[in-house]
């Protein structure tokens, strides 16, 4: 967002923020061009659009109704492996079958002077779900009987802080924190982890820490991670000083704890999968706001070893973006387009890779991509689980919706996916933090 009014008389306060609400809720631009022409390899990019005023449009949310489920595509089934969870926000499915969940959110913000900016920041963020205090675990999840509901529920790690991605290798554990990534010990079938955890390395935290969600993924061989690091601010406006090592993934050398910047100029990168085809890295990214609901495409791309993506200084690829200051000619010259446009404020968050053998075509071959939904574009976009084919390693044709009815007709919001895994049973796995569920997506058929 843009405003950044600070309230000098505190009995006013209440009042001004209130006419700024109303200001945002009546204000921004529609979107003009159809969904599609921002999806594929070759999306439509209109002229930005810039106001005072930034495109607002909230989906309040609500808990799911008593009998109500999200929609399947034709051919799947959706059931809950588990329900009443505290904001669960990523999966990891570990190689016995057990289901490790993050209930987390956000680490308390700091203390600082008040402004009109970060209150309404935040009226729209727990308007939208996002307010709640970080549970700071992890709760294990075990369907012994492969009904598709967990019998076993355990907390399984506590007194983390804002944890996100996990990542198994070998008999360790590892866990990114908001500022760190973390080792633990673990041994097949447990239940739960008493012991101390370890840092490996530190991960870019404070100050702000605005993209505070930090995903790991191990390499083939299990000598390294991958970590992803969003960046603090918008378009770098709150100076690039406080952005050094952010809107970036890392390779961190599990030998050593040592790190390098494996590539850069990422906004705000998330969900990792290896690609069963090359083995190449891949990850979905949320894209820059406030220059119309038809801009900029959030995206999947594959991750080139020491590529630049534009962040801040210009967007899907090489269009230069006038608000990053001081411009950046040179940076934006070898700025690498992404693969594939998923649509604007779509807000990818969890990908996986289809298995090749759980679902039947056309889900065989290709990404699921878990779309958290938007909150500054009108109409809505997002909210839904949706799949990428590939073809020859590539992806191949617009989106399909595999997981849908996360909207109510009235806009609410019943729940919002997030991260997503492939369980080893066949089933997609979709963490909702609004519905506080995590669902599984089957075929309908007997395997």
């Amino acid at each position: 967002m843009v405003l950044n009014i600070s309230c000098a008389r505190p009995l006013r306060t209440g009042a001004v923020c209130l006419l700024v609400l109303g200001a945002l809720a009546a204000c921004g631009d529609t979107a003009s061009l159809a969904p599609a022409a921002g999806m594929g390899a070759t999306p439509t990019l209109p002229q930005p659009k810039s106001s005072l005023i930034p495109t607002v449009k909230i989906a309040p949310a609500k808990a799911w109704p008593e009998g109500l489920t999200p929609k399947p595509m034709a051919g799947l089934a959706v059931t809950a492996l588990a329900r009443d969870l505290d904001h669960p926000r990523w999966v990891h499915v570990l190689p016995n079958g057990d289901v490790l969940v993050a209930e987390s959110n956000k680490p308390p913000p700091e203390e600082r002077p008040f402004s009109i900016k970060r209150w309404v920041m935040g009226v729209v963020m727990k308007k939208a779900g996002a307010g709640v205090p970080s549970a700071n675990r992890i709760t294990l999840l075990r369907d012994a009987n492969g009904d598709g509901v967990a019998e076993t529920r355990s907390v399984f790690l506590q007194g983390l802080n804002s944890p996100f991605g996990m990542a198994l290798v070998g008999s360790n554990l590892y866990v990114a924190n908001a500022d760190a990534i973390i080792r633990f010990p673990y041994e097949a079938g447990q239940t739960q982890i008493s012991a101390a955890g370890v840092q490996v390395t530190d991960l870019p935290g404070k100050p702000l820490n605005h993209h505070w969600t930090k995903n790991i993924i191990a390499s083939k061989d299990g000598s390294k991670l991958y970590a992803t690091v969003g960046s603090n601010s918008n378009v770098g406006e709150n100076g690039m000083e406080i952005e050094a090592g952010r809107a970036a993934i890392w390779e961190v050398d599990l030998q050593t704890g040592q790190k390098r910047l494996f590539a850069s100029g990422l906004r705000n990168p998330n969900g990792m999968g290896w690609s069963p085809e090359d083995g190449r890295l891949w990850t979905v990214v949320n894209e820059r706001d406030e220059i119309g609901s038809d801009l900029v495409p959030d995206y999947l791309t594959s991750v080139k070893d020491g590529g630049f993506y534009g962040w801040p200084y210009s967007y899907y690829g090489q269009n230069v973006d006038v608000r990053a200051k001081p411009p950046q000619p040179d940076l934006v010259a070898k700025a690498v387009a992404p693969d594939y446009a998923l649509g604007s404020h779509v807000a990818p968050l969890g990908m996986a890779f289809s298995d090749g053998k759980s679902f039947a075509a056309p889900l065989a071959s290709g990404v699921f991509i878990g779309q958290h939904g938007s909150w500054n574009r009108k109409p809505l976009s997002g909210y839904n689980v949706v799949f990428v084919p590939f073809a020859q390693g590539k992806p191949a044709g617009l989106p399909i919706e595999v997981l849908s009815g996360f909207l109510s007709p009235d806009g609410d919001a019943y729940g919002r996916p997030v991260g997503v895994a492939m369980d080893t049973r066949g089933g997609l796995l979709v963490a909702d933090d609004v519905g506080n569920v995590v669902w599984r997506v089957a075929s309908s058929a007997p395997r």
